[in-house]
């Protein structure tokens, strides 16, 4: 399908997109959050069940946003339009790539500020700047830090920097040169932080507070909490995944392509629990602080360990390493939709879109400090940016595309974009049409806080009741014996 009067500029392999999918897809909250809410959740059998969650949620949805892209080759905006246009619908769909490409800014708003604490942990590691004797000390450091809008928003501004200086170099030059570094880099170093793990002697703790399956420990809760976030680890309905896509090289398998992306997404967040816990567990300390572990437990451990000092910087370091490639991806939506309808060079887009976010990024920012007192509703600015995020436009963006992709769009749009055979293609279909959806719906629902309390101890049952009917119904349907028959 042809997309505009110039060829899109594509990944130099199969390679460059899978690592910088995986970069956009392992950010901060892999690095804390999966470990934890794992242990919390059962162990082995919540890692069970969010693998689940993932092939049934994310891995369609993630294929569904990369054929868009790759089909559309354009932003969110152009490549959804260019698709239903194809199919003979009306353009009025590619509302769902706006909201993408907006949601992606308005996430990148206040991450930069939370990917700023990890550079200046990294620098307060590298100059002794992380004295203390007590969470408490460690947790003074942290408010100092935050309460200085000079100190926290200059390190708001280098990863605005960072991010618009590699963006602006292009997607070969740019991105796929530095994610070729900077992912294996990534992991080299959770690596060597794991054989340090293992000598501090709190391993074998580690690993069954991670592995043990503890059925009995797997709530309603739990599960709803592997649902939300195998949705949201892959940075699904933010831009991201689709506008990578648009570079994906036609003959790439994008079924593939998204399980390996969403194993490495997983890989990585477990090792990154096999790296925090020994260290944590060795001192004596809780393992269910959530970011505090990050920002005030760890360095009281490193500060307590031998050689404490140089794992620390390099955790802090891999943690940057992890902001930084998610933040490349969450605006690269918006530089690449105004190159393709703005005329503007890569370079102009990305300083024009830097300046934006970082007065964006600095009203976030000062809701730690000058602006606490400034709220609506309660919330700052900083808090409302992830509500509309995280709480809205994700999952309604998400459910939109994949109900666009199973009930609105031809089929054969998506079976020859897919390349899968009848039977994998058959399963996709059902997918986007009735299990996703509805597991998304689930995720909106208990991220608005709507459940009754009988339906979110019995909506497991409820939903796979509902999953049996609609595959049935499904298995009736012309559509789904045309995909069986087609080959």
């Amino acid at each position: 399908m042809a997309s505009s009067g110039q060829p899109r500029i594509q990944w130099l392999g199969r390679w460059g997109f899978m690592l910088a999918a995986t970069g956009s897809a392992v950010g901060l909250g892999n690095i804390w959050k999966f470990p934890y809410i794992t242990g919390e959740y059962g162990g082995g059998a919540f890692v069970l069940v969010y693998l689940a969650c993932i092939l049934a949620v994310g891995v369609p949805v993630m294929m569904t946003e990369i054929a868009f892209g790759r089909r559309g080759r354009g932003s969110p905006i152009d490549a959804i339009r260019r698709v239903v246009n194809e199919s003979g619908r009306s353009s009025v769909w590619s509302l769902i790539g706006w909201m993408a490409m907006l949601c992606g800014f308005m996430i990148l708003s206040f991450y930069v500020v939370v990917a700023g604490w990890s550079f200046s942990y990294l620098w307060k590691m590298l100059t002794g700047g992380l004295a203390g004797s007590s969470v408490d000390d460690m947790a003074a450091v942290f408010s100092a830090n935050n309460a200085n809008p000079f100190i926290l928003g200059g390190w708001s501004t280098l990863v605005a920097v960072l991010t618009m200086v590699i963006v602006g170099k292009g997607v070969q030059e740019g991105i796929e040169k530095n994610v070729s570094w900077m992912m294996p880099g990534l992991v080299l170093m959770l690596v060597l932080l794991i054989i340090f793990g293992v000598f501090s002697g709190g391993f074998g703790e580690a690993v069954s507070f991670l592995f043990s399956f503890n059925a009995g420990s797997l709530s309603s809760e739990g599960m709803l909490a592997a649902l939300g976030h195998a949705f949201f680890t892959l940075s699904l309905a933010s831009g991201a995944i689709l506008t990578y896509g648009s570079y994906l090289p036609k003959g790439a398998s994008i079924g593939r392509t998204t399980v390996s992306v969403a194993i490495a997404d997983t890989v990585v967040a477990l090792m990154a629990g096999l790296a925090i816990f020994p260290v944590i567990f060795a001192n004596g300390m809780n393992p269910g602080e959530g970011p505090g572990l990050i920002f005030m437990s760890l360095p009281l451990a490193f500060q307590a360990m031998p050689m404490g000092t140089l794992f620390g910087i390099l955790f802090f370091l891999m943690l940057s390493m992890a902001a930084l490639t998610s933040s490349i991806s969450m605006v690269e939506a918006t530089v690449s939709w105004l190159c393709d309808n703005k005329g503007m060079t890569r370079k102009s887009a990305s300083w024009a879109t830097g300046i934006v976010l970082w007065l964006i990024s600095t009203l976030a920012m000062l809701s730690f400090n000058l602006g606490a007192d400034w709220t609506l509703a309660g919330k700052h600015f900083f808090d409302w940016l992830d509500y509309l995020t995280s709480r809205w436009m994700m999952p309604l963006g998400g459910l939109g595309m994949v109900l666009l992709a199973g009930f609105v769009l031809k089929s054969e749009t998506f079976r020859d974009e897919l390349g899968l055979a009848p039977l994998p293609y058959a399963l996709w279909l059902a997918m986007v049409r009735y299990v996703s959806p509805l597991g998304i719906l689930v995720i909106f629902v208990d991220a608005l806080g709507l459940y009754p309390v009988s339906f979110a101890v019995h909506w497991p049952i409820l939903l796979a009741i509902l999953v049996i009917f609609a595959l049935i119904g499904e298995a009736l349907s012309p559509r789904l014996r045309q995909a069986l028959r087609s080959r």
